[in-house]
C-alpha cells in the first residue's frame, strides 16, 4: 500500500509546503472526490472555488491560488498540472512482470536477448531479432525478422512489429499497435486492376516514444517512416507511409495522416483530425481537434478548422450559408463594384 510524509512528498516534488508536514499521504484522487489522507491537484485556476469545499489532507496547487485553500495543508510548486504527473509516477500500480520467458514463446534460434528480459505466453520472435536488456513484451506479440528493439522498451499485449523495424531506448507501445505494415500504395493497369507496390522502407522509432492502442503506423514505400525522439500517439491513430515526425511532437487519438506527410517538433495535433499528405507542418504548430489540415502549415501557431456544435437548426443555416457563399461573394464584388 501506498503511504508517504507530506514532507518527504514536498521534497520529492520541490514543493514549498504550508501546514502540517506531518501528515501521511495513502492515495491521490480528484478534487471532487478527495477525503482525508489523500492529496489531490489544482491546475487550472477557473476551479480554485472547489477549493472551499475540498476535503483532501492536501493540495498542490500554485502561488496564486494559495490563499483559496482554506481547508487543507497546501503544496505550492510552479506547475501542479506537471507535479501531478510526477506523484502519479510515484503511486503507479501497474503490475511489475516477472523477468522471464514463458514456455509458450516461439523463438528462433538466431535471436539476440539482453538480460533481465520478460516475454509473455505464445508470443513469436522471428529470425534475427534483437531485444536490448529490461526489454519487457507482452503476451500474444509478434516481432517479425531483424526488429530491434533496444533498453527498457514495453510491448504490451498483441502489439505486431513487422520486419525491419527498430525501435529505440524506453519506448512504450500499447495494446493492439501494428507497427511496419505495408502502406496504402497501389497503381493502377490499363484495363483498370490495382497493381499492388510492395513497400521496402522500414519504421524507425526514436527513444522515449509513446503509442497508444490500436495505432497503426505503415512502413515507408522506399524510405522509412521515422517517428523521432519523445513523440507521444495516442489510440487508434493512422500514420501513412514515409511520414516523418519530429521530437517530442504530441498527436490525440483518431488523428489519421497522409502519406509523405512532415510534421516539425514540438507540435501538438488535436484529436479527430485529418491530415493530407505530401505537405510540411512546421515546429510548435498546434492543430485543434476535428481539422482538415490540407495545405502546409510554414508559420508557427494555433491553427483551426470545422464548424462547432451547435443546435441543428442553426447548423442547417450555417451550412445553407456556405453552399451560397461564392454566390453572395459575387454580389458584394459587384456592390463593390458600383
Amino acid at each position: 500500500m501506498f503511504s508517504i510524509r507530506l514532507s518527504a512528498l514536498a521534497k520529492y516534488l520541490n514543493a514549498t509546503l504550508y501546514g502540517d508536514d506531518q501528515i501521511q499521504i495513502t492515495n491521490l484522487a480528484s478534487i471532487d472526490n478527495a477525503k482525508e489522507g489523500e492529496i489531490t491537484f489544482l491546475s487550472d485556476i477557473r476551479l480554485r472555488h472547489k477549493l472551499i469545499e475540498c476535503q483532501a489532507s492536501a493540495v498542490i496547487l500554485t502561488e496564486q491560488c494559495l490563499p483559496f485553500c482554506k481547508n487543507s495543508t497546501a503544496l505550492v510548486v510552479k506547475d501542479p498540472y506537471l507535479a501531478y504527473a510526477y506523484l502519479a509516477q510515484m503511486i503507479d500500480r501497474t503490475p511489475k512482470p516477472d523477468y522471464k520467458i514463458d514456455k509458450s514463446v516461439r523463438m528462433d534460434s538466431n535471436v539476440t536477448l539482453g538480460e533481465r528480459i520478460s516475454i509473455g505466453a505464445n508470443s513469436v520472435l522471428e529470425k534475427g531479432v534483437f531485444l536490448g536488456n529490461d526489454v519487457i513484451i507482452g503476451a500474444g506479440c509478434v516481432l517479425g525478422r531483424n526488429v530491434k528493439i533496444n533498453i527498457g522498451t514495453r510491448l504490451w499485449n498483441n502489439v505486431t512489429i513487422y520486419h525491419g523495424v527498430e525501435i529505440g531506448k524506453d519506448c512504450l507501445i500499447q495494446s493492439g499497435s501494428v507497427i511496419g505494415s505495408e502502406g496504402f500504395g497501389y497503381a493502377k493497369d490499363d484495363i483498370g486492376n490495382w497493381i499492388r507496390i510492395p513497400h521496402l522502407g522500414r519504421v524507425i522509432i526514436g527513444n522515449r516514444v509513446e503509442i497508444g492502442a490500436c495505432t497503426t503506423i505503415a512502413r515507408g514505400a522506399i524510405e522509412d517512416t521515422s517517428i523521432d525522439n519523445g513523440v507521444i500517439i495516442d489510440n487508434l491513430c493512422h500514420i501513412a507511409h514515409n511520414v516523418k515526425i519530429g521530437e517530442n511532437t504530441a498527436i490525440a487519438g483518431g488523428v489519421i495522416m497522409g502519406g509523405s506527410l512532415t510534421i516539425g517538433r514540438n507540435c501538438m495535433i488535436g484529436g479527430a483530425s485529418v491530415i493530407n499528405g505530401h505537405i510540411k507542418i512546421c515546429d510548435k504548430v498546434t492543430v485543434t481537434g476535428m481539422s482538415m489540415v490540407m495545405r502546409s502549415i510554414r508559420e508557427p501557431g494555433i491553427y483551426s478548422s470545422g464548424i462547432p456544435l451547435q443546435k441543428n437548426k442553426q447548423w442547417r443555416k450555417t451550412v445553407a450559408f456556405i453552399i451560397h457563399i461564392a454566390r453572395f461573394r459575387k454580389r458584394i464584388q459587384a456592390l463593390l463594384k458600383k
